[in-house]
């Protein structure tokens, strides 16, 4: 139920990964997608509005750095965690720097990824309150000087 089938994108050229963290994930109450290329995702991520997307760095069409630039464009609101069996400090700071909120090195670690997902889930939640709380200030203050103004021109004209 905390997950309200929440829908994550799953990138990765391996089936089997693709495969068996959708099961792990469904089985946790969200919904799954996966892509096996740059393309594909990029695809997807047009027609449809993911929570949180699982990049691969490597994938058969490209980097997925340069995939994760490319869904900040099309998809600036998901959160995206990073996946790689190639760790590199370089690709780690990269993929930080270009939006990942996480990145995890393969084999993945079950328990942590759902945690973090779990985790950047309830940011994304936080952060959303919370414009959300800031527009219906600004609406209730903006709406308010609009009726104060006009209660004065009202009074200047009488």
């Amino acid at each position: 139920m905390a997950q309200e089938k929440l829908r994550i994108l799953i990138v990765d050229d391996d089936k089997g990964i693709t495969g068996s963290l959708s099961a792990v994930l469904e089985s946790e109450g969200y919904r799954t997608e996966v892509a096996h290329s740059v393309k594909e995702a990029i695809e997807k991520s047009y027609e449809n509005d993911y929570n949180l997307a699982i990049l691969d760095i490597k994938l058969p069409d490209g980097e997925g750095t340069n995939l994760l630039k490319a869904l900040r464009e099309t998809s600036p609101k998901m959160m995206k965690i990073m996946l790689t069996g190639y760790p590199m400090l370089e690709n780690a700071v990269n993929s930080l720097n270009d939006g990942a909120v996480a990145y995890l090195i393969k084999p993945v670690d079950v328990e942590k990824l759902l945690e973090t997902i779990k985790s950047k889930i309830e940011e994304q939640k936080t952060v959303e309150m919370a414009t959300e709380e800031s527009i219906a200030v600004f609406l209730q203050t903006r709406t308010k000087k609009l009726l104060t103004e006009k209660y004065a021109a009202r009074k200047a004209l009488n």
